[in-house]
């Protein structure tokens, strides 16, 4: 008897992949393309003199908590000073692409029942899974691809070796994400097992880079920038990413063939006969269906505040001698001192990240839609408005507890290295919280879309990177005042370097009842998916 083809398809089937992902893919790449070129180009002009460019790397060297943020510094030129700069969040984000990506193709494919429907036709058992696969490396490699030509002005090998670091880095994770998808029965574990897997793998880099250095050879991060683009490149570090690739897809295909459509390797648990008092309601489902989440944002930005006030009184040592980068810093967060107006600019930059977590909190409930699990919750006496509220309100408090959590944490960083703990704590969770409005505003963006217009609610991503992105690069970059005024973030005190006045405030939280009472009116006029 002829063993069937496992694989039959997956050309079709990766050619629908990638025809879906045609907005997605570069909507990912290329901005962590472009950051990573407009990074070189500001540290040439931040630092236009070699000597300027070897004090801030002897800064960055003596500086445990920023080699654990960043890396460390292999090449004291600006191709070396922005490996150093970029590596480590930008590798993550090529992480966590794949790890979307693969999972979307498989585990969200089978979930909505779409995979079952291709399968019946002349479609191999592992070919979904192999087409997901191809279209993650693809992804990756196109990101690898599209770093190295942005650099190839600063050197063609370590350009090569940078892009190359980025792409080990994606495929990688792809392959993670598709051993995710054999063991949960839901997308969203799987998408939370490969962000764990992530975040290990930062924790493991940082770990290694802050201390002894072994860590850093337990994480995939820590590989990639051991190539040491434009310092002395390795390149048996990649061998590394192959094996490592070649071992989970081996284990992903062997676990694909042990399972039935639909199951799953870790069964799910089944609840309770009888719901509990807090499962009656809407607002109580809102917070089951949403506290796995919150939880493991509300560890990050414990981490990430008490690692970034740490770094606080070092601030003055990284700009010491270039009073161009210390302009940036006082851009970015006032013009009072420097110390604070770091500690402005840093607030800042973690309440842009909560407008990310307040997007995917008003985003679930297109996802509860799409799945067909919203419908059964409407039919009983819960309207649409209550529905959506309920989400809506874990996404505005969830941004208080991210905010008040990443405020204290960076008062006792910075005062555990300055004096003063309780006085800094109480002052930079104020700081903290003055982001609110302008995270209300973002996530009140994606509840009007989603209300309005469903299937363009994807681009309230665009709205909330194109924040962080003008945050974080716009004073570096120079960029007209107009443009910089794209950003909600912008119009804010810059607390605790400037004094706080209310108007911004509370123009900016009115700005957000609107936005988000005009989406919850065109909710309620508009029909369900079914």
């Amino acid at each position: 008897m002829n063993r069937p083809d496992t694989l039959a398809g997956t050309a079709v089937l990766t050619r629908l992949a990638l025809r879906r992902d045609r907005i997605m893919i570069p909507a990912w790449a290329v901005p962590i393309a472009l950051l990573v070129a407009s990074s070189a180009s500001a540290f040439g002009s931040l630092y236009d003199t070699a000597a300027k460019r070897a004090e801030v790397a002897a800064s960055a060297a003596g500086n445990a908590s920023l080699r654990a943020l960043y890396g460390p510094v292999f090449d004291t030129g600006i191709g070396g000073l922005t490996a150093w700069r970029t590596m480590a969040f930008g590798a993550a984000a090529a992480g966590l692409m794949a790890v979307l990506l693969v999972v979307r193709h498989t585990r969200e494919e089978e979930e909505a029942g779409r995979l079952e429907l291709v399968g019946a036709g002349a479609v191999g058992r592992r070919a979904p899974l192999a087409a997901a696969l191809a279209t993650g490396f693809g992804a990756s490699v196109a990101l690898g691809v599209l770093v190295t030509l942005g650099l190839l002005g600063h050197g063609a090998l370590g350009a090569a070796a940078f892009g190359c670091a980025f792409a080990g880095v994606g495929c990688a994770f792809a392959a993670v994400g598709a051993v995710a998808a054999q063991l949960t029965e839901s997308a969203r574990a799987a998408r939370g097992i490969g962000g764990a897997v992530l975040g290990l793998a930062f924790l493991l880099r940082a770990a290694g880079d802050g201390g002894s250095g072994t860590l850093t050879w337990l994480s995939p991060l820590g590989w990639a920038e051991n190539i040491r683009p434009y310092g002395d490149e390795r390149w048996w570090v990649p061998a590394l990413f192959a094996l490592w690739v070649a071992g989970l897809v081996a284990l992903a295909y062997a676990l694909v063939a042990r399972r039935d459509i639909d199951a799953s390797l870790i069964p799910s648990r089944p609840g309770p006969a009888a719901a509990g008092p807090r499962l009656r309601g809407a607002q109580g489902l809102a917070w089951r269906l949403q506290r796995g989440s919150l939880g493991g944002w509300a560890f990050g930005f414990a981490v990430g505040g008490a690692t970034l006030g740490a770094l606080a009184d070092g601030a003055t040592d990284l700009v010491r001698g270039n009073d161009r980068l210390a302009d940036v810093i006082r851009d970015m967060g006032g013009a009072s001192g420097l110390v604070d107006s770091y500690l402005a600019s840093m607030s800042g930059v973690m309440g842009m990240i909560a407008a990310l977590y307040a997007v995917q909190a008003v985003l679930r409930l297109q996802g509860e839609e799409n799945s067909g699990r919203a419908e059964p919750v409407l039919a009983t006496g819960v309207g649409r408005v209550r529905w959506a509220v309920s989400h809506t309100l874990l996404a505005a408090g969830g941004s208080v507890l991210l905010l008040l959590l990443s405020g204290l944490a960076m008062g006792l960083g910075y005062g555990a290295t300055t004096g003063g703990t309780g006085h800094q704590m109480v002052r930079l969770t104020g700081a903290a919280l003055v982001q609110l409005p302008a995270v209300w505003c973002v996530a009140a963006v994606a509840l009007l879309l989603y209300g309005a217009v469903p299937k363009a609610a994807v681009a309230s991503w665009g709205v909330a990177s194109l924040t962080l992105g003008i945050g974080l690069y716009g004073p570096a970059l120079k960029l007209s005042p107009w443009v910089m005024d794209l950003s909600v973030f912008t119009h804010l005190p810059k607390a605790p370097s400037a004094e706080v006045t209310p108007g911004p405030l509370v123009l900016l939280t009115v700005l957000a009842l609107a936005l988000g009472t005009g989406g919850l009116a065109a909710l309620r006029r508009r029909d369900l998916v079914v």
